[in-house]
C-alpha cells in the first residue's frame, strides 16, 4: 500500500469524527446543576519548595453560563481570599477577587487574566468555563494517554484569550479530558494533566489536576475532596456581596 493511500485512509478515519461533537459530548457528560468540592493544593516552585493551600469551590448553572466561587481556607495568610467568576456564552467572564487583609474587592481586568491566581500556577483565565461554541476545532489524530486511547484536538479561541491555541486530549472511553497543552504563538506555556478519574454520582470526574507552568518551571497539583454534584445552592451565594460576607 503506497503512502498516499495511507494518508487518504487516515484522513477518512479522522473525518468520521467531528471534533466539535466530541468536545460537545465531553461537555454534556460533565453537565450538572451545581458542584461543590474541597480542594487541596500543592504549589511546587522551580526549587522544588512545596507550599500547601486549601480552597472551597462552589459552582452553579449550565456550562458556559455558570457562576463559581473559590475561597481559600488555609494557610492563615491567605484564608478568606475569594474569587467570583461569572461566565458568559458570548464574551469573557466577569471576575472579582476579595482580599480580607485589605478589606476590599477588585474587578479583575481583562489584561490581567493571564497572571497567576494568588501564587498558584492557574491563571485567572484558567478558572473560567468556556463552552464549546467559543472555539474552532481541528481533529489532529489519536494518542494513548495513561494507557487509554484519546482524541487529540486543536482548539483556537474565538474570543479574547491569552492563548493562541490549545491541544486537548479527550479519552475515548468516557469523554473525560486527559490533557490540555496551551500555547502562546508556537511556545508551549502551560500543561494540564487530569488524573484519578472516578465516577461520582454518574459523572466521570478527574480527582487530581496537575497544572505545569513551563515558563516558571513550577506546578500546582490540585486534589479534589468531598466532590458533590446537584446540591442545593442559593443564588445570593454568587455575588460580590457574598464574597465580603462569608469569611
Amino acid at each position: 500500500m503506497n503512502k498516499a493511500w495511507l494518508v487518504f485512509l487516515f484522513g477518512a478515519a479522522l473525518g468520521a469524527q467531528d471534533p466539535r461533537q466530541i468536545v460537545r459530548e465531553s461537555e454534556r457528560r460533565t453537565r450538572s446543576g451545581s458542584e461543590v468540592y474541597e480542594g487541596n493544593l500543592q504549589v511546587i516552585d522551580a526549587r522544588r519548595k512545596i507550599a500547601e493551600k486549601r480552597w472551597q469551590y462552589k459552582r452553579t448553572g449550565s456550562f458556559g453560563e455558570s457562576k463559581s466561587v473559590l475561597r481559600f481556607t488555609a494557610p492563615p495568610e491567605v484564608k478568606g481570599v475569594a474569587l467570583l467568576v461569572v461566565n458568559h456564552p458570548d464574551r469573557a467572564s466577569d471576575q472579582w477577587m476579595w482580599t480580607p487583609a485589605i478589606g476590599r474587592d477588585r474587578r479583575i481586568a481583562l489584561q490581567d487574566r493571564s497572571t497567576r491566581f494568588f501564587g498558584t500556577d492557574f491563571s485567572f483565565e484558567d478558572l473560567e468555563e468556556r463552552d464549546v461554541n467559543q472555539y474552532d476545532y481541528t481533529l489532529l489524530g489519536e494518542d494513548t494517554i495513561g494507557g487509554v486511547r484519546a482524541w487529540r484536538i486543536e482548539s483556537r479561541p474565538r474570543k479574547r484569550s491569552q492563548y493562541t491555541r490549545s491541544l486537548v486530549w479527550i479519552r475515548q472511553d468516557n469523554y473525560v479530558p486527559a490533557r490540555v497543552e496551551n500555547f502562546i504563538g508556537d511556545r508551549l506555556v502551560r500543561r494540564l494533566e487530569y488524573r484519578r478519574v472516578e465516577n461520582i454520582q454518574g459523572i466521570w470526574t478527574a480527582r487530581e489536576l496537575d497544572m505545569e507552568d513551563l515558563r516558571r518551571n513550577s506546578r500546582t497539583i490540585l486534589r479534589l475532596e468531598q466532590v458533590r454534584y446537584n446540591v442545593p445552592l442559593q443564588a445570593d451565594e454568587f455575588t460580590v456581596q457574598a464574597l465580603r460576607r462569608e469569611q
